[in-house]
């Protein structure tokens, strides 16, 4: 591989490692807040369906839509971070070493469709919040919708993110890439499960700031072991 593939392979790393950064800014921008139910008295009768988005009644517009639209505008920056994992993978050849990268692409495209959808789930809830009993069922209807896509999507993007991430780990510890075989220990799923412990014995200050990051804390943590294990490869 020429010096040039090499640079755009440790470039690469870095763009993404930024992309999840900024993605988790999002996630804190959108979620990291607390609230008491109480101060929301139109609220509190929905609070099953509500089940926490009550917190995105509190957020002020600007925050909300910036927290929803970051994720949207940084999604691309994780592609290229998927791009080094292929080439860390390519020695399995490319039918075994693209469907986790596929995965993981499809992932983050249905991703930032739903933290873009945030900011109108936000909308609704505030309206919500803002109207009287008896106007608001129209509402209550729309939001059970929403709620059900935000479910379906859900489900997708984490359904990819955990087949993908035990297709990489597979591939790596069999020893058949450019990645160390102990990188099999370190993939999305397993550095999200080791930030939630990690987090455990954090200061609650620091716990409340990342409420709501913690996968795109993972991703974080997964592309600077990419990129540093890649580094200084002999491809």
């Amino acid at each position: 591989m020429s010096s040039g593939n090499i640079i755009a392979i440790q470039i690469s790393g870095l763009i993404a490692i930024l992309g999840a950064v900024l993605y988790a800014i999002g996630d804190v921008l959108l979620l990291a807040v607390k609230v008491n139910l109480a101060d929301y008295p139109r609220l509190q009768p929905h609070a099953k369906l509500l089940s926490g988005m009550e917190k995105l009644a509190a957020l002020p517009t600007q925050r909300l839509v910036w927290g929803g639209l970051l994720g949207v505008f940084v999604a691309p920056l994780l592609l290229t971070g998927y791009w080094q994992m292929s080439q860390g993978l390519s020695p399995a050849g490319a039918g075994l070493a693209l469907p986790p990268v596929v995965l993981f692409v499809g992932a983050t495209v249905v991703g930032a469709f739903v933290h873009g959808s945030f900011i109108y789930l936000g909308e609704y809830v505030q309206a919500l919040n803002r109207l009287d009993e008896q106007n608001q069922p129209l509402l209550l209807e729309m939001i059970a919708r929403h709620r059900k896509i935000m479910v379906i999507t859900y489900g997708f993007l984490l359904s990819c993110f955990l087949i993908g991430s035990i297709w990489y780990s597979i591939l790596v510890v069999a020893g058949r890439t450019y990645f160390p075989q102990w990188m099999a220990a370190i993939n999305p799923v397993t550095a999200f499960l080791a930030w939630t412990v990690l987090k455990r014995v954090l200061p609650m200050r620091v716990r409340d700031f990342t409420e709501g990051a913690g996968f795109n804390i993972a991703f974080v943590i997964f592309f600077i072991f990419t990129t540093w294990t890649l580094w200084s490869v002999n491809f």
